[in-house]
């Protein structure tokens, strides 16, 4: 699977990498993700469990292969889309998920270059990283990003 020039390989249990089409990949990050969030052991349900000390990791490789799909959907099908009508709903997708992830950490920007100037466009309006936001977290995407709902 790539996207622009990036090739994303799927790596097997084994920690063997394997080539594979974008269908198989976003089946296999789909598949793996289900199988992680569904693990008891890894996302407990209940009171009292704690959570791995590998959590944090989980949950970053998750985000990191959930941001590989999203790249692959505005690069290869765009089009698609727009010509659905579906624009919006993918750009707010990708602005919720990109300012969670900011906000936690969660990806490393030389993963997500790849998409910098989308990202730049789209977060802009929600205080981007170059919007120049006063770093207080008012309407801010970057470190210390707030909730949007205001206290009145």
């Amino acid at each position: 699977m790539a996207v622009c020039n990036t090739q994303y390989y799927w790596y097997d249990e084994r920690g063997k990498k394997v080539k594979c089409t974008a269908p198989q990949y976003v089946d296999f990050v789909m598949s793996s993700v289900q199988k992680l969030v569904t693990d008891e052991d890894v996302f407990p349900t209940k009171y009292g469990r704690e959570f791995p000390s590998s959590f944090e990791s989980l949950v970053r490789k998750i985000c990191r292969h959930l941001f590989h799909v999203l790249a692959h959907i505005y690069w290869a099908h765009f089009k698609e889309t727009l010509a659905l009508e579906l624009h919006g709903h993918l750009n707010t997708l990708y602005v919720h998920f990109i300012l969670f992830a900011r906000e936690f950490n969660l990806l490393d920007p030389k993963e997500t270059a790849v998409m910098d100037d989308l990202t730049e466009v789209l977060c802009s309006g929600a205080g981007g990283v170059h919007s120049g936001g006063s770093g207080d977290g008012a309407g801010s995407g970057g470190p210390g990003a707030q909730n949007h709902v205001k206290e009145r």
